[in-house]
């Protein structure tokens, strides 16, 4: 089609979207009550049923405008000039600072209400220059990467012989073997949130027995000889090692030689530095409350990321979905009847310390927030919503997800996950967060595989037509979710 073709389509499109917003202005309100502060609820859920089933013509103007419409691989293009342009953006690092300006700006120009930085301090760990090297049975040069807030080695490195082990109940068993040693973790992938224990705590397991550092395996599902790095943390009382981790292929081949008995020494050389906390902020920007500003849907992701690949996984995907929902709403010329929150978080891969900071700074409203929701496990093909939530509130989101039949991405998982969300709904907030396919999520994760030729656009679009349906309905329904 040429371009004036693409012209009048655009121009028809726009002009369907605008007669269907004007004509459910004239539809009868919704009668009923907002949630009362002794948490009594005027509706039946037949009432609630019939009110969200009004929200069919919304749902898909939102799906055919992110999917198909004048939105199609807007959040995708956002991302990659974000991602090329700043690259990764290690807390503490200029390129955090420079993507913060980025988006305040980005979002102002978007036309957002209330833009704004909310300070935090967030600490600043640099990696420095590493290297690994095998000097027996064979010089091999071992791929690494520092683990975050890991000392350095002396200046004029490590030269130690190895010590492999598959678990710490094996380094335990053989504490007296380790003394002086490098420790070689070799675990076997089972699921992140089991294995990565041996990121956090190797080296403090390490040190315990005497080691004078510790290689961890990747925590990864897959690798074609790339490490992952992630956050490590000290104990009081136990002595600081140096800790990287290593490749899959190379923490195989080291546990190899060590069953056949060959002797392993390796050299290593880590220049990490810790400096003070440095000064950092969440970036905000809202689409207010038409009834209830006070009363809060918060959408959200990570804007810092690790020092390698470009961040755009892990979580420029979740980030920009979450600014998508804010836009789809925006263009589409809604206005829901409690304020639409964009939260993008900054620290969250040292333990979600930005997150932590937001929750003292507004945890004394935590009534007015109706649900938080976070997308941090990659924007791949969405098969549904985490949620985390009263039984009453699970089946009012179910409901809701019956409105993205047009997709076919209609079930709700046991469990909201999102570290700077969790605050949230330890205190009875009703959570949620995407649940796509990960099958591939870790293969990328914290490596320099993490850049935009992960990310796919129509994935994206569906992701972001999942987010935006969802918090809109929420925040447009007359009563906020049980809790």
């Amino acid at each position: 089609m040429n371009k004036s073709g693409h012209l009048w389509e655009r121009k028809e499109k726009k002009m369907k979207y605008l007669f269907l917003i004007f004509f459910m202005n004239f539809l009868p309100p919704c009668a009923g009550k907002s949630l009362s502060r002794d948490g009594n609820y005027s509706k039946t859920f037949e009432d609630i049923k019939k009110e969200i089933g009004g929200y069919s013509n919304i749902a898909k103007a939102i799906i055919d405008l992110a999917v198909h419409g004048e939105a199609q691989n807007r959040s995708y293009e956002r991302l990659a000039v974000f991602a090329d342009t700043i690259g990764p953006r290690l807390s503490g690092s200029k390129n955090l600072d420079a993507a913060i300006k980025y988006m305040f700006s980005a979002l102002q120009e978007d036309r957002l209400e209330n833009v704004h930085l909310e300070p935090v301090k967030v600490p600043h760990w640099e990696r420095g220059e590493e290297f690994a090297m095998m000097l027996e049975p064979r010089n091999h040069s071992i791929a690494i990467l520092g683990l975050g807030n890991s000392v350095a080695t002396p200046p004029e490195g490590i030269t130690a012989e190895v010590i492999v082990v598959a678990s710490f109940d094996e380094l335990h068993r053989r504490a007296q073997e380790a003394k002086g040693k490098v420790v070689v973790y070799n675990q076997p992938f089972i699921t992140y949130g089991e294995t990565v224990q041996y990121r956090s705590q190797g080296a403090v397991e390490a040190a315990k027995v005497g080691a004078v550092a510790s290689l961890i395996r990747s925590i990864a599902s897959f690798s074609i000889h790339s490490p992952h790095t992630g956050w490590q943390n000290y104990q009081p009382g136990v002595p600081q090692i140096p800790t990287a981790c290593i490749s899959v292929e190379d923490a195989e081949m080291m546990s190899r030689m060590s069953l056949r008995g060959t002797k392993i020494v390796v050299y290593l050389k880590m220049g990490a530095k810790t400096y003070p906390d440095s000064s950092s902020f969440n970036t905000v920007a809202e689409i207010v409350g038409s009834k209830y500003p006070e009363q809060i849907v918060l959408v959200s992701g990570h804007l810092d990321s690790w020092d390698v690949g470009q961040g755009a996984m892990d979580d420029g995907g979740g980030a920009f979905i979450s600014w998508e929902a804010l836009s789809l709403v925006k263009d589409l010329g809604l206005r829901t009847k409690r304020t639409l929150r964009l939260v993008l978080w900054t620290g969250e891969e040292q333990g979600g310390v930005g997150a932590e900071q937001y929750y003292q700074l507004h945890k004394e409203n935590i009534s007015n927030f109706d649900i938080v929701m976070e997308s941090d496990e990659g924007t791949f093909k969405p098969m549904g919503l985490g949620f985390t939530g009263t039984d009453e509130a699970r089946d009012i989101v179910k409901e809701i997800m019956t409105l993205l039949l047009p997709i076919n991405v209609t079930n709700i998982y046991d469990t909201a996950e999102g570290i700077d969300i969790d605050y949230w709904m330890r205190d009875g907030v009703p959570g949620a967060s995407l649940h796509d396919d990960i099958s591939k999520y870790f293969w990328f994760h914290h490596s320099h595989g993490d850049t935009m030729t992960v990310q796919d656009p129509n994935q994206m679009n569906l992701c972001a037509a999942v987010w935006t349906v969802v918090s809109y309905v929420i925040a447009d329904m007359e009563e906020m979710l049980p809790r």
